[in-house]
């Protein structure tokens, strides 16, 4: 197994004292864990409970939607383990207990389903489980599932200027919800999903084992690199392959407006974009300004190359965009994740590990993936409706290279080939509040039922983490494998079946359960 490293995130955090107005059930609990878990011994506190100083602090610290916080359910305790043996002990007494358990790993869940349940639960943070291990001669890495990706960004530029990870763009994001719902992000046309890359995975399971790839089996490993960790267990750690980058890469970001033929550059941009080198990956991100009116078009990119090599590629390719030498800018693989990250170039590395939320604010989101380009009107008509409303925000990832070569059951992400590129939706406002979140919420379905000629159809497909409670959810008395295709399909297509036959093997209760959590087969 590999190396346990207990990283201390705050003195005050590990000093806070059992309370002496917890219930019943929350001193029961506390009892058990202390009897379940004789192979550590445990040095600081880990339960924490509403009367707790911290415990607002801690479920508050990594939610990055804080339109949740009205929430009117919250759970019974926190455990923030430090071991996996705690991990294994608070599974076995929220069963004994018949509580109910979220995972967070980073608090991104969109629709937070890793912190909110609408019966008696408990939240197991992961928030203290985040050693990294690399070694650069295997071109490996062990990284427990509370770290981030900025924290494994960072970890691996130390070791190595030629290595790099195929994760996501945020450094906030939580590895183990990343992993376990595919993950992707600038590397993708050259390296694949970041699950593509998981070699090995510990991870505690229903009854409280600790299995690694090997004894947990091909199937079980198949379901949680894609499949969603949470429906099957608790992932404690992964070990990842460590994909080569050269010394040198080069990014540009070139912005348009609509008064300067940016409809024509994103039809163009459709019909490219996937057929493209891998070794080149050009986003588009629009921002909708309602308060003036606007929308900016941003052509995002990074080239596994040098300027030299990237402007006849882009001339020959993509000329219509006008890029220059100029605007561009050399840099090292770990430099542009912190590019892509919104950090001002020349930011230090070390802005990887801040724990912050970088763009904090109330938002819904939703996806699609796109198979035929979305004609000028189409297009015409996505504008109309930003003018209207203030920040939104459209983000097109084009797909295509090594996405190609995977096949669609390869892993439980099954948007492989046929995929011109995918689409996130979010829309954010400052204000919050029930009236206010249902204004913006139900623009946002517009605009999705606005999107439906133009996308994926049969199913109309969607990204797992770009979670979408509109999409259908699970009646958690009587779960129904039929009635939980009107979300499955749209998310994993002809996995979901497999996905639900193993959910019945492995997890024969149903204990992992949450709204959008895999259903058995019956």
């Amino acid at each position: 197994m590999m190396k346990q490293v207990i990283l201390l995130v705050s003195l005050l955090l590990l000093s806070v004292s059992w309370t002496s107005t917890s219930t019943p059930i929350q001193n029961d609990f506390k009892r058990c864990m202390s009897t379940q878990f004789s192979a550590y011994t445990k040095n600081f506190e880990i339960i924490y409970t509403p009367e707790s100083s911290l415990y607002s602090y801690l479920l508050q610290s990594t939610i990055q939607n804080p339109r949740w916080l009205n929430a009117t359910t919250q759970p019974l305790l926190i455990v923030a383990p430090f071991h996996e043996s705690e991990v294994q002990a608070a599974v076995l007494c929220s069963k004994k207990y018949d509580l109910q358990v979220r995972v967070r790993s980073g608090g991104h869940d969109y629709e937070g389903l890793s912190f909110l349940c609408q019966t008696p639960y408990i939240i197991i943070d992961l928030i203290n489980m985040r050693s990294i291990d690399i070694n650069v001669e295997e071109e490996t890495g062990w990284v427990q599932s509370g770290a981030t990706l900025g924290e494994l960004y960072y970890a691996i530029a130390k070791k190595s200027q030629v290595h790099g990870f195929p994760g996501g763009l945020c450094p906030t994001v939580g590895i183990g919800g990343h992993l376990s719902g595919g993950g992707f992000g600038t590397l993708l046309r050259k390296y694949g999903l970041a699950a593509d890359n998981v070699l090995d995975a510990y991870l505690v399971d229903v009854n409280g084992r600790i299995l690694d790839r090997k004894a947990m089996g091909e199937d079980l490993f198949w379901a949680i690199r894609g499949g969603g960790g949470a429906s099957f267990g608790i992932l404690l750690s992964w070990k990842i392959r460590l994909v080569r980058v050269p010394k040198i890469v080069t990014g540009f970001s070139v912005s348009k407006t609509l008064d300067s033929g940016v409809t024509e550059l994103v039809h163009r941009w459709q019909e490219i974009a996937p057929y493209l080198p891998e070794d080149l990956f050009i986003r588009i991100v629009i921002v909708g300004d309602g308060f003036n009116k606007a929308v900016q078009v941003s052509f995002n990119s990074l080239f596994l190359g040098e300027i030299d090599t990237l402007i006849p590629l882009m001339n020959k390719s993509f000329p219509e965009l006008g890029l220059k030498s100029e605007d561009c800018i050399e840099m090292s693989w770990v430099e542009s994740a912190v590019n892509f990250a919104g950090f001002p170039n020349g930011s230090l590395l070390e802005v990887l590990l801040d724990k912050k939320q970088l763009f904090k604010s109330n938002f819904k989101a939703k996806s699609d993936f796109v198979t035929e380009p979305i004609p000028i009107n189409g297009l015409e008509g996505i504008w109309g409706r930003f003018v209207e409303e203030e920040i939104a925000i459209m983000i097109m990832d084009p797909f295509g290279g090594k996405m190609n070569e995977i096949s669609e059951s390869e892993t439980p992400f099954p948007h492989r080939k046929g995929n011109l590129y995918n689409i996130q939706y979010l829309k954010k406002w400052e204000k919050n509040g029930v009236r206010e979140s249902n204004r913006h919420v139900n623009w946002m379905r517009s605009l999705y039922k606005y999107m439906g000629p133009y996308v994926s159809k049969s199913p109309r497909t969607a990204y797992v983490n770009y979670r979408d409670l509109d999409l259908g959810t699970n009646n958690h008395d009587n779960t129904n494998y039929l009635e939980s295709t009107s979300w499955g399909v749209k998310y994993y297509k002809g996995n979901f079946k497999r996905l639900a036959q193993l959910k019945s093997k492995v997890d024969p209760e149903n204990f992992f359960r949450s709204e959008q959590s895999i259903p058995h087969y019956k």
